[in-house]
C-alpha cells in the first residue's frame, strides 16, 4: 500500500459508486481474482474523462471489460473506445460483457499482443489508458506517443509496483526484477520525454499523468 490503508479506505468510502451493471461486473471479477481497476483509478478517471471530454480512446489491457465500460459510462456521448487484450480466456467474456452493455458499436475489441497491434493502428487518440503487463510498458511507449494527440492525455496505471519502485534491484524477489528495472525506465522515460510532461501520483498503486506537449505537432 503506498498510502495509509486508513486513508485510503476514508476516501473510497466518499466514491458515489457506479451503475448496477459496472458493479456487477467489478464484484464477478473480484471473486474470480481478476485484477480492475481499483477505487482510486476510477474516481481519476471519471474526473479527467469529465475535465477532457475526450472523442477517442484507446486502452491497452481489457481483462473483462471493466475500465473500458467505466470509461463509456462517463464518456461524452460520441465517443469511441478501442481496447487491446491477448489472454484468450477474458477476451470473450469482455466481448459478452460488452455486448449485455449494449455497447458493441461504441468499444472495439482487439484480440492480440498490443506490441504488435499498435503498430498497425493509425487513428489518434486524445486519450489512451495503459493498463496491461508493467514489463511491457516501456516497449508500447513509442507506439503510444505516436497515437497520442498533441494535448491528449496518457494515464498509466500501477506504475509503483505497491512501493517496491523505490528498493533497489536486490530487494526485490528475482522474479520480479525485470519488472522492476522495466518500470524504473518506464517512468525516467516518461519524465525526461521531450514531448511529454509527466506527474506521478501516488494514487491507488501508483498512476503518471502525461500529456503531449503542441510543439510535439
Amino acid at each position: 500500500m503506498i498510502i495509509d490503508e486508513r486513508m485510503a479506505a476514508f476516501i473510497d468510502s466518499l466514491d458515489k459508486g457506479n451503475t448496477p451493471f459496472l458493479d456487477k461486473i467489478e464484484k464477478d471479477a473480484l471473486a474470480d481474482q481478476v485484477p480492475i481497476i481499483r477505487k482510486s483509478m476510477q474516481s481519476l478517471l471519471k474526473f479527467l474523462l469529465a475535465l477532457t471530454r475526450p472523442r477517442n480512446i484507446l486502452e491497452v489491457g481489457t481483462a473483462v471489460g471493466f475500465s473500458a465500460l467505466l470509461m463509456d459510462e462517463y464518456s461524452p456521448a460520441g465517443c469511441r473506445i478501442t481496447t487491446i487484450e491477448k489472454y484468450e480466456k477474458r477476451i470473450p467474456v469482455a466481448a459478452e460483457n460488452f455486448k449485455r452493455a449494449g455497447a458493441e458499436d461504441r468499444i472495439t475489441l482487439l484480440e492480440g499482443d498490443a506490441a504488435e497491434i499498435l503498430k498497425t493502428l493509425e487513428d489518434s487518440y486524445d486519450f489512451i489508458f495503459m493498463d496491461a503487463a508493467k514489463g511491457q510498458y516501456i516497449h508500447f511507449l513509442p507506439d503510444i506517443i505516436r497515437l497520442l494527440t498533441p494535448g491528449g492525455i496518457l494515464i498509466s496505471d500501477n506504475v509503483l509496483q505497491d512501493g517496491d519502485i523505490v528498493e533497489s534491484r536486490f530487494a526485490v524477489t528475482r522474479r520480479n526484477r525485470t519488472i522492476h528495472a522495466r518500470m524504473r525506465d518506464y517512468l525516467y522515460e516518461l519524465k525526461h520525454s521531450p514531448v511529454l510532461e509527466t506527474v506521478v501520483l501516488p494514487a491507488g498503486d501508483g498512476v503518471t499523468l502525461s500529456t503531449k506537449k503542441a510543439e510535439a505537432l
